[in-house]
């Protein structure tokens, strides 16, 4: 933490501010950026105490109210303000709304919202109409009406939104994003993408050994069990879309020269979680009644109006390792994460893989060659340190984020869309323009081009 107050404090971040920042294009004179931001928390359990301790890391950031309805998570919030040298920030936590309370501070120009899903969208809008800078979690949103409240809010207020999709920021993502920027790849044709990731000790989780192992959720569960597990019980969509979608949305300019125009969504049956429950908790406990409808494994296809498909998977309930499951193709070769492999004609081997280390370390992008030792310890490999860093630079400034209301809006509407094609056999669902046709004049971000001068 240290070295990133120093970094911080000492360092010009002219450089960093506007690689993360590519709203303004190369040579553009920014807005004199406030000297403090301050920013008010939406929830500090364990997700919002990670985006605290990143911002109690920076010297350009002061705390200033915190709200969560659990009083322990706040005791550990104040502790950590305490820890790092800053003044005691007012708290709120009453009840579901007393956020709204923070919203009226003149003393937060900022806010993180970190709290369950169904808050997001309500909590975001809301701190937009009070005139604050909006960090919202993923998914943003959970049916198409909160899609529209957030751009229709944005439009409204002029007050900006972007969602802290942090998957945008790993190393080997912005490695490919340089590599699909300088044309590796050849005209682009086909991605892959998805969460794969085993959650059943996430969704069962009754406090009683270090993480997880119960088969418990809701009312008797801790964290995570008490809300993320509800959704699988409730809806058969895929409910957690952006971690792959985010950054193969980036790479194929949507909403910036390009735009997701239709979708098509198939559940498979739903047995993990249910067998989770027997093998750990046995066929008499109640919860192995519980019917789950959404299906173990969810797969979309989507196509973008420049011809691109998209194939995204969710798979959160069967035992699996952990894999986004990324693959960039084109007219010239592909990148997958799965057995860090890459093929490009003319370079490799005729029809024989070779490993992408190499290749992602000859384009390892300028943001990580500079800036990636002050992004040790912050959270997912490092990636937290960027995401957080464009959201500070970009608040401070008050422009509009790498990753706006737009972009929440079409990634989040996965999950809704899934719904209704599931739902209806497969049913193709045509995907609303959120940008209302100015997808057409939008410029796509080139964090290479606009902010190196490349």
């Amino acid at each position: 933490m240290e070295s990133r107050r120093n970094f911080v404090k000492k360092t010009s971040l002219a450089g960093l501010a506007l690689g993360t920042l590519p709203a303004y294009t190369f040579g553009s004179v920014y807005p004199k950026a406030k000297e403090i931001l301050n920013v008010g928390m939406i929830g500090v359990g364990l997700r919002g105490t990670n985006h605290l301790n990143n911002l109690l890391a920076r010297e350009d950031v002061q705390i200033t109210a915190i709200c969560d309805t659990d009083p322990a998570r706040i005791q550990i919030a104040l502790d950590k303000v305490k820890q790092a040298g800053g003044k005691p920030p007012k708290t709120y936590g009453k009840d579901d709304y007393d956020y709204r309370h923070l919203l009226e501070l003149e003393t937060v120009d900022a806010v993180v919202i970190a709290t369950p899903w169904l808050w997001h969208t309500r909590m975001a809008v809301d701190s937009m109409k009070a005139g604050k800078y909006t960090g919202l979690e993923v998914s943003a949103a959970n049916t198409l009406e909160e899609c529209w409240d957030l751009v229709n809010t944005h439009e409204a207020t002029g007050s900006h939104l972007m969602i802290l999709e942090n998957v945008n920021y790993r190393r080997d993502i912005m490695s490919v994003l340089n590599m699909v920027r300088q044309e590796v790849f050849g005209e682009l044709v086909h991605f892959r993408c998805g969460y794969q990731h085993d959650l059943r000790q996430v969704k069962f989780n009754d406090g009683k050994q270090p993480y997880g192992g119960g088969v418990e959720f809701g009312e008797k569960a801790i964290s995570e069990a008490r809300w993320r597990t509800l959704h699988s019980v409730k809806r058969n969509a895929d409910v957690y879309p952006t971690h792959g979608l985010g950054p193969v949305a980036v790479m194929a300019d949507i909403n910036r020269g390009n735009r997701f125009v239709s979708m098509t969504s198939h559940a498979s049956k739903p047995i993990g979680l249910h067998n989770y429950i027997v093998k750990n908790g046995g066929e008499d406990h109640p919860n192995a009644r519980v019917q789950f409808k959404q299906g173990d494994v969810i797969t979309t296809t989507i196509e973008t109006a420049r011809g691109e498909t998209i194939i995204i998977t969710h798979d959160c309930n069967l035992p699996r390792p952990y894999s986004l499951g990324f693959r960039v193709q084109g007219g010239n070769g592909l990148w997958e994460v799965d057995g860090d492999r890459i093929y490009i004609e003319g370079k490799s081997e005729p029809h024989q893989w070779e490993k992408a280390g190499p290749w992602l370390e000859q384009y390892d992008h300028p943001l990580w060659k500079k800036y990636g030792a002050y992004a040790e310890g912050a959270g997912h490999g490092g990636m937290d340190f960027f995401v957080i860093q464009a959201f500070v630079e970009s608040a401070r400034r008050n422009i509009a984020p790498p990753m706006d209301a737009y972009d929440a809006a079409a990634w989040s509407a996965v999950t809704p869309l899934s719904e209704s094609s599931i739902a209806n056999n497969g049913e193709p669902q045509d995907f609303p323009d959120f940008t209302r046709g100015m997808w057409i004049k939008r410029t796509p971000y080139d964090w290479i081009r606009d902010h190196y001068g490349a």
